[in-house]
């Protein structure tokens, strides 16, 4: 039996959705763990910056800094699971 994804799919004439082994899921998987831990520490990290400033200037940079952070690393996590998915093609 079909989802409504790939009958819809089909309908449109687009790729069926790849389907992953457990061992594939289990490597995405432990690729988003190590990337939100390490987004949780960097949060860690600022919250501990902005205890410690003083001034509304000093804690808007400490914000920025985090927000270009979780992006980078948001990012680097996309790029490791895209060479992932290249891989299991």
């Amino acid at each position: 039996m079909k989802s409504a994804y790939e009958l819809a799919m089909e309908r449109f004439g687009g790729e069926p959705a790849k389907q992953y082994t457990p061992e594939q899921k289990e490597q995405f998987a432990e690729i988003d763990r190590e990337y939100d831990a390490k987004i949780a520490q960097a949060k860690l990290q600022a919250k501990t910056e902005r205890n410690k400033a003083g001034q509304h200037e000093q804690i808007k940079q400490i914000d920025d800094a985090l927000t270009n952070e979780i992006q980078s690393l948001e990012a680097k996590r996309e790029a490791k699971k895209e060479a992932l998915r290249r891989q299991f093609a």
